[in-house]
């Protein structure tokens, strides 16, 4: 990577460049056309195409020796010679991004590509940056998080006052709601819950203090609940709609430099986890929170949820 920018800087620019050219498509008419489904199986909207073509050209221009993956290209690659590979979801957020809210976001994230199969442990820079105000957040390996923003996390350790979110998109409603039953009904005074429409998004409010949690357990429930495969399949179209790698990587990294808790849907860490790959073999469930003892009640309350709907579809 010696004719590159250092790496921090680099993905920096990358988020930068892939932003300015998005936000002038924020809420308008034109950005919602749907086009086909990208690699990970969602749809792709004509904002999405935008970026993903700005982010093909920058890499190009600036770092044409690294390998990047997306969520519409997949995996791309020049020479077959690449020592890295970029992490890139030009718009977590797409949905958001169309209505112009400020809950859409650039994530870029780099790891060596090392045996071609890198893990969330290998990450070595992660940012998240705001398409509609342009607030950043960029975590290096080891070094902590920087953000323009003040980051500050949650001391609270009660569900009763949590604030948190959970991505309902493609998701089977009736199902999800009864894993999430404990903590919807526990949180509905004191605190709330959100769909924001962005997992970067989420994951970075909780780095920023404005969330307690964010919980994300499709996964987990169709690797455990007969029949769930299918009802998120029927859901999302025939693709299965849960958090990818590129959905994560980045303000995994992010979080977890900022000194938060983030696991899989059953309490264990992501590290070993694979960075490359789409569908649900790759999808993770994951138990964000800003501390250990708000994170050990989530896990308990999935636990007991995903027991109710497992006696529910006995």
């Amino acid at each position: 990577m010696s004719d590159t920018p250092p790496p921090h800087e680099l993905v920096l620019a990358l988020a930068r460049r892939l932003r300015t050219v998005v936000l002038p498509q924020l809420g308008a008419a034109a950005g919602r056309l749907e086009l086909a489904a990208g690699a990970g199986g969602d749809l792709t909207f004509s904002i999405d195409e935008l970026a993903e073509r700005e982010l093909e050209a920058f890499i190009g221009q600036h770092a044409p020796q690294l390998a990047f993956y997306s969520e519409d290209r997949g995996l791309v690659t020049s020479g077959g010679d690449e020592t890295h590979v970029l992490i890139v979801d030009p718009i977590d957020g797409t949905r958001p991004a169309m209505a112009g809210l400020e809950s859409a976001c650039v994530a870029v994230a780099l790891a060596p590509l090392g045996d071609g199969e890198p893990t969330m442990a290998d990450l070595q820079v992660g940012c998240v940056m705001e398409i509609k105000h342009g607030e950043w957040f960029l975590a290096r390996r080891g070094e902590g998080l920087l953000a323009t923003r003040p980051t500050q996390l949650s001391a609270n350790t009660r569900i009763e006052s949590m604030l948190w979110a959970y991505g309902f998109r493609g998701r089977p409603a009736r199902a999800t709601v009864e894993v999430l039953a404990e903590l919807i009904d526990g949180s509905s005074v004191g605190g709330g819950c959100f769909e924001l429409g962005s997992q970067a998004f989420a994951m970075t409010r909780i780095a920023s203090g404005q969330l307690d949690a964010v919980v994300e357990v499709g996964s987990r429930m169709i690797d455990e609940v007969p029949g769930m495969l299918e009802a998120f399949r029927e859901v999302g179209r025939g693709a299965v709609l849960n958090n990818s790698p590129y959905d994560l990587a980045a303000p995994w990294l992010c979080l977890t430099e900022a000194g938060g808790v983030v696991s899989d849907g059953w309490g264990e860490p992501l590290d070993q986890r694979p960075l490359l790959g789409g569908g649900h073999a790759f999808q993770m469930s994951s138990i964000c929170a800003a501390n250990a003892d708000l994170h050990r009640l989530l896990v308990a309350a999935i636990d007991a949820g995903i027991a109710r709907l497992q006696a529910q579809c006995r």
